[in-house]
């Protein structure tokens, strides 16, 4: 370095400075570029996004054909949230049932689950059976009809024997 004269210090100095303008220069371009691509993607997303949207009577639609469900609790709140929520079923379509039979809670296919089944059994119309099936996915701890028998009664065929079991997820506490 003590060779080289100040002019050449100079020059060395400012083309150190034209390589780091160089160097910073390109990568900000190719910042800049990969910027209006991220912001053109997201424009086209969001136009996607709008034009799936709908408006508030169509969202209601949709909500209501979605069946609701809640998250699985203990097994003491559970059995009775399910319980009732299904009693209550019952009586909208005009099931005067027995006395619901809370069945124990077995192994699951779901990890950290047990199954709880409910067993009723009612007198009832053919029609009330159907109106019972059509309003069961209402009921937001329901996961399953284990088993359904329908007998109908030989002398009045519209009086049915139902036997339907029903099941929903409780968490498991413990290992």
């Amino acid at each position: 370095m003590d060779k080289l004269s100040e002019r050449d210090i100079r020059a060395l100095k400012i083309g150190a400075v034209c390589v780091a303008a160089i160097l910073v220069f390109l990568s900000a371009t190719s910042w800049r570029d990969h910027w209006v691509k991220v912001r053109g993607e997201k424009k086209k997303v969001k136009a996607q996004l709008d034009a799936m949207s709908a408006d508030k009577i169509k969202q209601a639609g949709f909500m209501s054909i979605v069946p609701v469900f809640e998250m699985p609790v203990t097994e003491e709140k559970q059995k009775f949230l399910f319980r009732d929520k299904l009693d209550e079923q019952l009586k909208k379509a005009g099931i005067k049932s027995k006395p619901l039979q809370i069945l124990t809670a077995g192994r699951s296919p779901v990890p950290g689950y047990k199954l709880l089944r409910i067993k009723c059994s009612a007198k009832c119309r053919f029609g009330q059976v159907f109106d019972l099936l059509a309003r069961l996915n209402e009921n937001p701890y329901l996961v399953g009809i284990e088993e359904m028998r329908i007998q109908c009664d030989p002398k009045k065929r519209q009086e049915v024997d139902l036997s339907l079991t029903v099941s929903t997820f409780v968490k498991q506490v413990g290992p």
